[in-house]
């Protein structure tokens, strides 16, 4: 075998190209996410994600989680499939108002974790088919002193009610 034909070489640089241009964003997307959230035993500090919105990593009877955090909603909802992983016992019809209308779901009750320290034992949560996360409402939130600035929410945890 003499040389690789023109083409050839020409795609498989454009292939290693490709492939350290998508790793490179792999690395930023992975470093963003690590500094999105510190707590120091005392204070969470959450930052804006590229979404839009704030993001509290957790866990559901033990499965990873990362809950979007919501203040307009009443309590904590989780989709379908997270309930299946984490083996809640649905039970009870519920219709909840969300912000794309009307949606049916059941209820069931969980542990809930949050990095930091936060925790829900036996918590109600909704369980609704077309969520497409966890969102983590007042029902948690409630309980926490909780302040913005810019882009950047803090929880203070030493007076958790």
């Amino acid at each position: 075998m003499s040389e690789f034909p023109h083409t050839l070489k020409i795609v498989t640089v454009w292939m290693v190209v490709g492939l350290l241009i998508f790793l490179g964003f792999k690395v930023h997307e992975h470093r963003q996410q690590r500094t999105r959230f510190e707590a120091d035993g005392e204070v969470v500090t959450l930052r804006r994600a590229a979404d839009g919105h704030y993001h509290w990593p957790g866990t559901i009877n033990g499965v990873p989680v990362d809950f979007l955090v919501d203040t307009g909603a009443t309590g904590t909802a989780l989709p379908a499939g997270l309930a299946r992983a984490a083996r809640l016992e649905t039970g009870g019809t519920v219709t909840s108002s969300t912000a794309g209308g009307l949606a049916t779901g059941t209820l069931a009750t969980a542990d809930l974790e949050l990095q930091g320290g936060v925790r829900a034992s036996r918590l109600r949560v909704v369980v609704l088919p077309g969520l497409d996360g966890a969102l983590l409402g007042m029902d948690v939130l409630g309980r926490l002193r909780i302040s913005q600035q810019g882009d950047t929410l803090t929880i203070d945890l030493r007076d958790q009610r």
